[in-house]
């Protein structure tokens, strides 16, 4: 008995776009049974879970603080994986941003212009896109693969900005504690509401968005990272330069989830922490594919895993879940997205091989 795959005819379009659906719907499914196994309430944890922490304005704002990093970070992925270039080190392009607009806050704490805002941010998503550049380096100059490079950086990127918050960049008057000075109110993102913690870093994010879907889906360069990405040859016969375009994907990827990473230390925290990022980066990478690596599609998976994070933290506290559980949600439905597609794009095929066996004594008679 052999189980197989064998690709389908014909793929269903549809299928394709209600596969990131049937995955959240099977995520919720076996969450309940998860609460079940745990002795709660399935539909008042999923209520506290997913419903109780957007329930008034302050949770709404809180929804797009946490949408914004990961939206962000999404974006950039969904850029370089139309080319097949597997960029895994949005987190660690998110943490150099952070660092590096931080390291330029701290010192100029007294300039008042808001032209300081502008040079912190600016400096963050170079940084970033810095960051991502030595991977692109590394994949053209040396054929090394993005996948393990950029995942490496990723853990450079946090031991340097530990070393930083632990060093050079601590506060003397911080009591010890590893953190930066908490910035100028020139170098932090104006309010959107009084009642909450939203900023105009939404704004960057809506123009980020629109600049994606203009670039993959109106401009030539896209086209050009399309036909990348499905036929590397093809691209090449036609005359499209790749390390170009290796290049140009992973620095606009890395410039957002800089521009994410700084976004976070001149938005709602106001100073560098250790903890500026709980893994916004490696969630993006399921924002993007639940989003089908579409812009449209990626804003409401990063508002679905921002209410994950919010609502994981409003379970923590108020119904003493574990705090691994948006950790938890994420996996599951990554897997079953995963599961979906591979069920639309192949179709199983169970093969029986019947093996007929003959007695010792027949097989020696008929050898005498």
């Amino acid at each position: 008995m052999l189980l197989s795959l064998e690709p389908r005819g014909r793929q269903s379009r549809l299928m394709l776009w209600c596969s990131p659906v049937l995955a959240a719907a099977l995520t919720l499914v076996c969450g309940s049974l998860l609460f079940v196994a745990l002795g709660h309430d399935p539909l008042k944890t999923l209520h506290t879970l997913l419903i109780a922490p957007v329930s008034d304005l302050y949770g709404v704002s809180e929804l797009l603080v946490k949408t914004l990093p990961i939206l962000l970070c999404a974006l950039g992925l969904a850029v370089a994986y139309r080319a097949r270039i597997w960029n895994i080190g949005a987190e660690g392009q998110l943490l150099l941003g952070a660092l590096a607009g931080s390291a330029l806050a701290v010192n100029i704490i007294d300039m008042q212009s808001r032209w300081a805002l502008v040079l912190i941010l600016l400096t963050g998503t170079l940084a970033g896109a810095a960051w991502a550049g030595l991977t692109a380096w590394l994949r053209t100059h040396f054929n090394a693969n993005e996948i393990l490079t950029s995942i490496m950086l990723n853990y450079i990127a946090l031991n340097l900005l530990l070393f930083c918050v632990h060093g050079p960049l601590k506060d003397p008057a911080g009591f010890n504690f590893p953190e930066s000075a908490m910035f100028s109110d020139a170098s932090r993102l104006p309010l959107l509401m009084e009642d909450g913690r939203a900023h105009i870093g939404v704004y960057f994010a809506l123009l980020a968005l629109v600049a994606v879907w203009v670039l993959l889906q109106k401009s030539f360069v896209g086209f050009q990272i399309k036909v990348l990405g499905l036929d590397k040859r093809a691209a090449g016969f036609v005359g499209f330069r790749e390390k170009r375009l290796i290049w140009l994907a992973l620095l606009i990827s890395g410039a957002l989830a800089g521009l994410a990473g700084v976004c976070e230390v001149t938005g709602p925290i106001g100073q560098l922490v250790p903890q500026v990022s709980p893994g916004y980066g490696y969630a993006a990478i399921t924002v993007a594919f639940l989003g089908r690596l579409n812009p449209i599609g990626i804003l409401f998976s990063s508002l679905l895993m921002a209410l994950l994070y919010i609502g994981g933290e409003s379970a923590q506290m108020t119904l003493n879940l574990p705090q691994a559980i948006t950790q938890l949600f994420q996996g599951m439905m990554l897997f079953f997205l995963l599961a979906c597609d591979v069920l639309i794009l192949y179709r199983p095929r169970l093969n029986l091989r019947w093996v007929r066996r003959t007695s010792t004594t027949a097989v020696t008679a008929g050898a005498l």
